[in-house]
């Protein structure tokens, strides 16, 4: 039977908010009524006019919520798109002559920027800064670096501030994939001083399908969807109306959402230490690293990720591994291994990810769930 709103029954505890969180009802409210916008937002008559009035009104209420101006904003079909839109066609635009990328990156970010340079990180899941600068003084200039905000596997933030001092001393320019971090930490486009950052609306409570590409004014971008003249000439497509409202009002939520982060961090750190307490010898990846509030990524030795996550499932607990490969079975990730983790160790992590909708009471059905599965793991 398929469930008609899964995020209220009470037989489903998600804390999954990492791959996707539940649209807010702000955002649903605002998408029920763009549905009566069915103009075109190129056509000049009434309703392609008002059409484009909601997509204009969704732009500027992102560009408040982080910082950048409307005309530094193209929207795209999600975080995916626009990460290679920066590592294709901001590169292409800015003549990059190299690719820097860190191993941790998304993997949207790693198969956008084949051949590039990766960096290490260390044992925490930072980005190695001396290996960075390393490949700034050796490589063909200038050189775009790909460094994501926050890890969406671990949580761990990267060392931004310090990756583009490393960036301007080298004349490179700097690509920020900040999908993850966005309404879970506060981030400003304007202060940061990164020439493009990504992000996406359904990570952050609105519709999936539809994210944003930031570029500094300035900076230039050669599309990679030709077509048309939306979005200044730089994506090709009719605009994606009811998904933009949705980023648009999203966005306008961001205080409430981080607001909300000290009760989220709370309920994070006591599942940490209820793990702790059930099962000592269990890793929980990045913990020592300031991290986003809501992301845990645990390891129990002997008891695999595909194992846990589909107990779990089975007790209506939703958690996520690391990634999956495309015929369904999950494979290590690729963070954890860049991280230094052992293989075998890497296959038995999940990640626990909280959100808007979490509760206390989903941290004791998460713990009650999981503490079974001690049962099969070393002493």
């Amino acid at each position: 039977m398929v469930l008609k709103a899964p995020m209220t029954e009470s037989n489903l505890c998600y804390l999954d908010h990492n791959a996707t969180t539940p649209l807010l009802p702000q955002a649903e409210a605002a998408v029920r009524e763009s549905l009566a916008a069915f103009g075109n937002p190129s056509s000049v008559h009434a309703t392609g006019r008002r059409a484009r009035a909601m997509v204009e009104d969704a732009r500027e209420r992102l560009g408040s919520a982080v910082g950048a101006s409307a005309a530094e904003i193209i929207f795209t079909s999600g975080g995916t798109e626009a990460n290679d839109l920066a590592l294709r066609g901001f590169a292409a635009a800015q003549g990059c002559k190299s690719l820097i990328v860190a191993g941790i990156e998304h993997a949207s970010v790693l198969a956008a920027a084949a051949g590039a340079t990766v960096i290490p990180c260390d044992a925490r899941g930072a980005i190695d800064l001396s290996a960075l600068e390393e490949a700034l003084k050796s490589l063909p200039r200038p050189a775009l670096i790909a460094l994501m905000l926050a890890n969406n596997e671990t949580g761990v933030l990267q060392p931004i501030d310090a990756a583009i001092a490393l960036a301007r001393t080298y004349g490179a320019y700097i690509h920020c994939d900040a999908v993850q971090a966005f309404g879970k930490m506060p981030i400003d486009f304007s202060s940061l001083v990164v020439d493009s950052m990504s992000l996406s609306a359904h990570k952050m409570g609105g519709l999936k399908g539809i994210g944003a590409l930031l570029v500094r004014r300035g900076c230039e971008v050669s599309p990679e969807l030709v077509g048309g003249g939306q979005e200044r000439r730089r994506r090709a497509g009719t605009e994606n109306v009811t998904g933009i409202v949705s980023f648009g009002t999203a966005a306008g939520e961001v205080p409430r959402l981080l607001a909300d982060t000290p009760r989220i961090r709370a309920l994070r750190d006591q599942l940490e230490s209820s793990l702790r307490r059930i099962a000592p010898q269990v890793n929980i990846y990045g913990e020592t690293a300031a991290r986003l509030p809501n992301t845990s990524c645990v390891a129990l030795a002997n008891v695999t990720s595909e194992t846990q996550v589909m107990r779990l499932d089975l007790a209506g607990v939703a958690v996520s591994a690391g990634s999956a490969c495309s015929s369904g079975k999950i494979a290590p990730s690729h963070v954890l291994l860049a991280m230094g983790i052992p293989p075998a160790e890497a296959k038995s992590a999940i990640r626990v990810s909280l959100g808007w909708t979490t509760k206390e009471a989903d941290i004791a059905r998460f713990i009650d769930a999981w503490q079974p599965l001690t049962l099969n793991a070393a002493a």
